[in-house]
């Protein structure tokens, strides 16, 4: 059953660089499509271009470095208190290069998103684009899920695959997974916004259907 949120609904996005995700969720904001309000942009690296991205679309922004804290947890404490004054309905993981501890996932289950570059559940983690072309895969990806305590592990909402090609290297196919990407994490942000999509007892749900292990799936075949 669809979860009904006010409308627009209050995102929290938190970044570590350029914020090329963020500048699509900024762009569908903008154009009316994504029904939410962005209330803060938050990063845990100061000087980073996505920074600059927000204030120029007259977004707050908020820098919690964490060389400035003395372990994973007292930082991820500041930052849930830091979250939570904004009062958000959302939290977007928007390429934020950080490990979060379990209590942190805990405090926003079912109410955080991430994007991650490949076909989850193949290649959690880093370098996967290097990690898809040298394993011989045909396809490579992207993958919005729900955050969990497992690192790239949550129930995922939407996949786009796009084609490897002979004489790809990790740059040009990583710029076509972007492209993907500036496609499915607006869309699966709108579908929360909406309430069609929500988490229940560890499985991602759209429009009250359970969504497959590898969730809603999107073939890209441009070059």
């Amino acid at each position: 059953m669809s979860t009904i949120h006010p409308s627009p609904l209050r995102v929290v996005v938190l970044i570590s660089g350029s914020g090329s995700n963020l500048q699509a969720l900024i762009d569908g904001m903008k154009s009316g499509d994504l029904p939410i309000e962005i209330a803060a942009v938050i990063s845990n690296r100061p000087d980073v271009f996505g920074l600059t991205r927000a204030q120029e679309a007259g977004i707050h922004t908020q820098v919690l470095d964490h060389k400035n804290f003395d372990s994973r947890e007292s930082f991820d404490a500041e930052l849930i208190q830091t979250i939570d004054n904004y009062t958000p309905g959302l939290v977007v993981l928007a390429g934020f290069m950080r490990i979060l501890t379990p209590e942190f996932t805990q405090h926003y289950l079912g109410r955080m998103l991430n994007i991650h570059p490949s076909l989850l559940p193949k290649f959690q983690g880093l370098h996967t684009h290097q990690r898809a072309l040298d394993a011989g895969e045909s396809h490579h990806g992207v993958t919005v899920h729900f955050v969990t305590a497992e690192l790239d592990g949550g129930p995922a909402v939407v996949q786009a695959r796009v084609p490897i090609f002979t004489g790809d290297d990790a740059s040009t196919l990583a710029k076509r997974v972007q492209r993907q990407e500036h496609v499915i994490y607006p869309l699966a942000v709108k579908w929360f916004a909406l309430g069609k999509l929500t988490m229940q007892e560890g499985h991602a749900v759209l429009n009250g259907e359970l969504l497959p292990a590898t969730g809603y799936q999107i073939e890209a075949n441009e070059p």
